[in-house]
């Protein structure tokens, strides 16, 4: 695996780590009472985005980590994925 596939690989982990965790524990307008004219009731009224952001870094780095090691250990490989037969035989080396 090479240094950019990495990188894209954590960045795929942190946005969809933070797409599952950002309606954690939000508060809307609607759920406090509050809902500010031009807004729908269920716009946020707490987001608490960089909270939200670090508790996505830590989590997309734990994830990565474990999806590196495993890619890196060999343990599983394309080949293993190669459901329909469509890559051939391993060629001896």
């Amino acid at each position: 695996m090479g240094i950019t596939s990495a990188i894209v690989l954590y960045a795929v982990f942190w946005f969809m780590t933070f797409l599952v965790v950002l309606p954690i524990r939000i508060t809307t307008q609607g759920d406090a009472g509050e809902v500010v004219p031009g807004t729908h009731a269920g716009a946020p009224q707490t987001h608490n985005l960089k909270k939200k952001a670090l508790i996505t870094t830590g989590l997309a780095l734990v994830l990565w980590g474990i999806t590196v090691a495993v890619i890196l250990s060999g343990v599983i490989s394309v080949r293993d994925l190669d459901w329909f037969h469509r890559m051939g035989p391993v060629e001896p080396v």
